[in-house]
């Protein structure tokens, strides 16, 4: 998922006002809650966001990926914004021509919402995350939505095959590998091995989408967390785009392509990155 403002509104900041809201969040503790979180569930941060998206955190995002009408304007918001995400990483994967054959990792797939696209256009897929509760739902839909229609002229489309991995536990060869609003779980120290490990995995290219680091944007975070509300569960981390970029090139990839995606309550880098 990408950073979010849940529960709180934020409108436009003049200058003195940003200067203003700096030193007051200075003082605040918001990661308290985040400690107490993990004491928890007896780990780190993995172990609270598998916590989460089994629990509490699944009910909340399956409704934001869904299309129920049960959202509220802030989860509207964020799905606007991950479907465009989904868009422009689709598109992304188009530019070289036909999916048919061509195998994708999605790394942190979600309850579906790329994975299943992909397989309508003929990838064969490797959908994995790290939430039993998620892999469920994005089997359940992938069934529902694969499986219409199918008769003799008109076979369905290969199942992606689902798996319940975190990205350490992934393994094999992929033409492509898809990680989208994933790396938000880790920090940069962490998320530096993450970007190797899917590299390593790739053939021809990676396509990763995080959630940008910059003054504004961290600003925007910490306001939120100050009112995190009972489902907003986990820490949220931001990173630099230049770091992203320095991660790949240490293991011999470079990025090709860039996007942004943004809404009120959503941000999201898009890159594309391909072997240096």
């Amino acid at each position: 998922m990408a950073p979010t403002l849940d529960g709180t509104t934020v409108a436009v900041i003049g200058g003195g006002s940003v200067a203003a809201l700096a030193a007051v969040l200075s003082l605040a503790d918001p990661e308290r809650r985040r400690r107490m979180q993990a004491e928890e569930v007896g780990g780190g941060d993995k172990e609270v966001v598998k916590e989460y998206f089994n629990n509490n955190g699944f009910q909340r995002w399956k409704k934001i990926y869904g299309d129920t009408d049960d959202v509220n304007k802030v989860q509207l918001d964020i799905r606007i914004g991950h479907s465009k995400t989904v868009e422009n990483a689709l598109k992304m994967l188009k530019d070289e021509g036909s999916l048919r054959g061509v195998t994708v990792c999605d790394a942190g797939c979600g309850t579906g919402s790329l994975a299943i696209p992909l397989a309508k256009e003929g990838a064969v897929v490797l959908a994995s995350d790290i939430s039993a509760a998620m892999v469920a739902e994005a089997q359940k839909q992938a069934e529902a939505e694969l499986l219409k229609g199918k008769d003799e002229v008109s076979p369905a489309p290969v199942m992606p095959k689902f798996e319940v991995k975190d990205l350490e536990s992934l393994d094999g060869k992929y033409d492509t590998v898809v990680c989208l609003d994933v790396l938000i779980h880790y920090p940069q120290s962490k998320a530096d091995a993450m970007i190797a490990r899917l590299a390593s995995l790739a053939k021809n290219r990676l396509i990763l989408s995080f959630a940008p680091k910059t003054f504004y944007y961290d600003l925007l975070k910490r306001i939120g967390e100050l009112f995190p509300g009972p489902s907003k569960a986990t820490r949220a981390y931001l990173h630099a785009e230049a770091d992203v970029e320095r991660a790949l090139q240490k293991v011999g990839w470079k990025i090709r392509k860039r996007g942004l995606v943004t809404t009120q309550f959503y941000f999201a880098k898009l890159v594309e990155a391909v072997p240096a």
